[in-house]
């Protein structure tokens, strides 16, 4: 069995070697940044009053036969605000005509731009190389576990959320399109300016150009890279584009990944989500969902996908799940159903 928890101090280590294995901008491998986003995402789930800012709930996936973490990944309360706000290039087509030649062209051209209204973030997923291609979908298991814990706490979130994607990068983890780019205007590489990213993106509204940019004006290979994702990253975008995000002509300064957002209210996953009441006992269990629990303190926010029976405002459960999750006789227990396929 595979269960979802929240992660913990413990577990720093493990997340930087899952860090080192992908590169992911919401979980870079550094060993102090984990620790604190571990911390921060202690004190959100232990409901302190954290500031929308600086709220976010970081998921592990362990496998409960070796009791290994396998995975993670994170949900952000609030990305940016007026005052720091999130740096994105803005995708734009412009039209040309010659009447005296009677011929004309379509530019695609690049524009920094800010949101200050600080959205909330699907955080980098990231599941560790031996688990993926599994039969039960794990990475499908910790991508789809968000939405179930984001409609139980929905007053927690804003109303419009956005995945990052990552674009194509090089074997050594690098990216064209921030050395055709970025680089002629900030003289770091790319993983110098991302790991300052984690401190402030002042840098970048700076130095970057304020003006459109022509993708024409840059070599093809790095202007091809504008709005695409790597081929470890189509699954995630279906997954998203399925439960109704889109793209917007919004890109990562960084890479040229595009950022696909949705309503959270229109979420499908989100608005199947409930509560239900748990009893023993496992007669007629037909459905699978997401189930979860958070009524043990000491273990904390769990979570796992299992065959469930659901009538009225009563779950049953496997008694194995039922454990797992540590639900009791009585507590409140989330439901999301996603079938079989998911």
């Amino acid at each position: 069995m595979f269960v979802i928890r929240q992660a913990l101090p413990d577990d720093v280590p493990t997340l930087l070697k899952l860090a080192r294995m992908v590169h992911f901008i919401n979980l870079p491998a550094d060993a102090d940044i984990i620790a604190a986003k571990v911390a921060r995402s202690a004190r959100s789930f232990a409901g302190e009053p954290v500031a929308d800012l600086e709220r976010q709930f970081m998921f592990v996936l362990e496998d409960a036969s070796s009791g290994g973490v396998i995975g993670t990944s994170s949900l952000i309360c609030r990305m940016g605000s007026p005052e720091a706000p999130q740096v994105f290039l803005q995708v734009r087509r412009r039209e040309h005509f010659s009447r005296d030649l009677n011929t004309g062209a379509v530019h695609t051209t690049i524009q920094v731009q800010t949101d200050g209204s600080g959205p909330s973030e699907l955080g980098g997923l990231i599941l560790a190389p031996g688990y993926r291609g599994h039969r039960e979908k794990l990475g499908s298991l910790l991508s789809l576990v968000r939405f179930h814990f984001l409609a139980l706490n929905r007053a927690q979130f804003q109303p419009r959320i956005i995945a990052e994607l990552m674009g194509p990068l090089t074997p050594d983890s690098d990216t064209l399109f921030w050395e055709f780019f970025g680089r002629r205007f900030i003289n770091l590489s790319y993983a110098e300016a991302d790991a300052f990213c984690q401190q402030s993106k002042e840098f970048m509204l700076s130095l970057l150009p304020k003006e459109e940019i022509y993708l024409s004006t840059l070599p093809a290979e790095a202007r091809n890279l504008v709005g695409k994702v790597g081929a470890d990253t189509r699954p995630a975008k279906a997954m998203l584009e399925k439960q109704g995000f889109g793209y917007h002509e919004r890109c990562d300064p960084f890479d040229g990944g595009p950022y696909l957002e949705a309503k959270v209210d229109e979420i499908p996953l989100v608005r199947s989500t409930r509560t239900l009441r748990f009893a023993p006992g496992d007669a007629g269990l037909g459905g699978t969902g997401f189930v979860s629990c958070s009524a043990d303190a000491k273990l904390g926010f769990r979570a796992v996908r299992t065959p469930f029976a659901a009538e009225g405002d009563v779950i049953r459960l496997p008694a194995a799940a039922a454990a797992a999750i540590g639900a009791r006789e009585g507590c409140q227990v989330g439901l999301t159903p996603i079938g079989t396929g998911a």
